[in-house]
């Protein structure tokens, strides 16, 4: 039995956090475009392993890998920005710098979702969906 989420981010982010709490190495979740998108963002940014869909239509799940069994989970905070009920954006040069560039911030932009960095390089703005460090 799955339960709908009115935030499915927000639920993908606070699987992410648990599973490194208790040092999981996979996890799996309900398919969606955007949060392949987020995670697919995450793995090109080396905080997640890799990035999978297994299933075939409405029963799809989206897999990730967070980290090797030895190694320990390269992910430290992850902390949604955005919200339904509030949503923030920002501009080109608003786009918030994390921990000094250890950190990434993810936007939704008109040309997709990405990071903060390459949204700057592209001079983009947009939603402010979450900060990973």
């Amino acid at each position: 039995m799955s339960t709908v989420s009115t935030d499915p981010i927000s639920d993908m982010l606070a699987r992410i956090r648990n599973a490194n709490a208790v040092n999981k190495t996979e996890i799996a979740l309900p398919y969606s475009k955007i949060k392949e998108s987020v995670a697919k963002v995450l793995a090109k940014s080396n905080f997640i392993i890799s990035v999978s869909v297994d299933g075939k239509g409405t029963a799809k799940t989206l897999q990730l890998t967070l980290s090797s069994s030895e190694r320990s989970p390269k992910i430290t905070a992850i902390k949604r920005l955005s919200k339904p009920g509030r949503r923030i954006y920002a501009g080109t040069k608003d786009i918030p710098w994390v921990k000094q560039g250890r950190g990434i911030v993810i936007i939704s932009t008109a040309n997709g979702i990405m990071s903060g960095e390459d949204a700057k390089r592209l001079r983009l703005g947009g939603e402010l969906i979450c900060e990973v460090y």
